[in-house]
């Protein structure tokens, strides 16, 4: 597990730290405070690689930076559970005359199978039995690929190196295999769009393989919808093409860490950890209201024996909601990036925050997590302070306040709390009648 992330001198804030707890940890803040940041420097620190830097055709997940305008040093220092011994320390600093940070000689501590799911689609695995350095006489190589580093589109239609080939079948063309052989893998899979999907009555089920044309010989995978009709994967909506793309690599990752490991004659990893950004992306709210328990199911069943981590990042109040049910602080985190305002400045603070529990939505928007200061629209929240302030002034008129009735009523829904109170006050003033 990832214990312990501490930045000086790097990203948006002069230092940054978190410790991490041991089965869900969520991370959030406004855009461009270093949600997505965090996770890029938690998956280098796993696997000593920048997604970018494994593969060259991602658009994220480049290798971060120090701060332009400090004279500090800048410095990544972390810890983690390792295979050989129960934590592995370790600080790297930036050099910038070879523009690199730092690295260690030698092999490195191994920290089980690592999963990272991009908010674009891209997916990086790092898996113990395939990545990892191997034993050449008495000499330990590293000749195995470095990770899996899918673009959104290899997701789909496969993974290529140049020196190695063909490195993954990708989804469609796995899909299909493990469909037509009715193996442990299509179990698997099934059981997991199964276990992601909102309720019995929103399934996402397999349908039968066909053909989408005459120039694709591809057999083509199909979901069954709720409308009776089968729609071939590719042409699945944003949400459900998320949910298929999570569930095949989950099951594709562990389904190769296991053939790996049977082939090396080893034990499979007993840890996991789950990198995801904005986990609720392109989902519908009834399913973010499901998603991260539905993960750390998922994650359990496939890996039985594993211990599992995920680290997640969010800007949905459902996300947030959802969890309240089962957030335990003894196993889990929550922690905020926030501007704190200062007569030098803005600066970005990290804060590992009290999980409390708001049990509604709405009252997510307005807690420390998104820090709203109404759940409306900017409109009606601009139209309701100027109604406050009318009515707080001593000269107003019953003409005055008359029109602003009028106005509220053309905004707010018929039922909206503020209006009953609009009224009230008014009618006790003499104003409204």
């Amino acid at each position: 597990m990832l214990n312990h992330l501490k930045l000086t001198h790097v990203g948006p804030a002069s230092s940054m730290e978190l410790a991490f707890a041991p089965r869900l940890n969520l991370i959030t803040g406004d855009n461009g405070l270093g949600k997505s940041f965090l996770l890029d420097i938690a998956w280098w620190a796993l696997t000593r690689r920048w997604p970018a830097e494994v593969n060259k055709h991602l658009t994220a997940g480049l290798m971060a930076q120090p701060q332009p305008q400090s004279t500090g040093k800048a410095a990544i220092a972390f810890s983690f559970s390792a295979k050989s011994k129960p934590t592995e320390e370790y600080q790297s600093t930036f050099d910038r005359q070879a523009q690199a940070w730092t690295g260690r000689a030698g092999r490195p501590a191994n920290p089980g199978l690592v999963l990272y799911a991009q908010v674009d689609g891209s997916f990086a695995v790092w898996d113990p039995a395939r990545n990892y350095w191997r034993k050449k006489g008495n000499i330990d190589v590293q000749d195995r690929p470095p990770a899996y580093v899918f673009t959104a589109k290899e997701v789909w239609d496969g993974l290529r190196d140049e020196e190695r080939g063909l490195l993954c079948n990708g989804l469609i063309a796995d899909w299909a295999g493990w469909q037509k052989e009715k193996g442990a893998a299509y179990t698997s899979l099934c059981a997991v769009l199964r276990a992601l999907a909102p309720a019995d009555t929103e399934a996402i089920d397999p349908g039968e393989l066909t053909r989408i044309s005459l120039d694709d010989p591809r057999d083509m995978p199909t979901l069954r919808m709720p409308y009776g009709q089968s729609v071939p994967v590719v042409h699945a909506s944003a949400g459900m093409r998320r949910i298929i793309a999570l569930a095949y690599l989950l099951v594709w990752s562990w389904e190769e860490h296991l053939k790996a490991s049977r082939l090396l004659g080893q034990s499979p990893t007993s840890q996991v950890i789950f990198l995801i950004d904005e986990i609720e992306a392109h989902l519908h709210p009834r399913w973010q209201r499901k998603i991260v328990g539905a993960l750390l199911d998922v994650m359990k069943a496939l890996a039985a024996t594993a211990s599992v981590q995920v680290i997640a990042a969010t800007h949905s109040p459902l996300v947030m909601a959802s969890v309240e049910t089962f957030f335990d602080a003894a196993q889990d985190a929550w922690f905020d990036l926030d501007f704190v305002h200062e007569p030098t400045g803005e600066r970005v603070v990290l804060q590992q925050r009290d999980f409390v529990r708001h049990g509604d939505v709405c009252n997510w928007l307005t807690s420390e997590a998104f820090d709203l200061s109404s759940a409306r629209s900017v409109e009606a929240e601009d139209l309701l302070e100027e109604a406050a302030r009318l009515l707080d002034d001593p000269n107003v008129t019953a003409k005055a306040v008359e029109k602003m009735h009028q106005r509220l009523i053309a905004m707010l829904s018929s039922l909206d709390p503020f209006l009953f109170r609009w009224r009230a006050i008014g009618e006790k003033k003499g104003l409204l009648t």
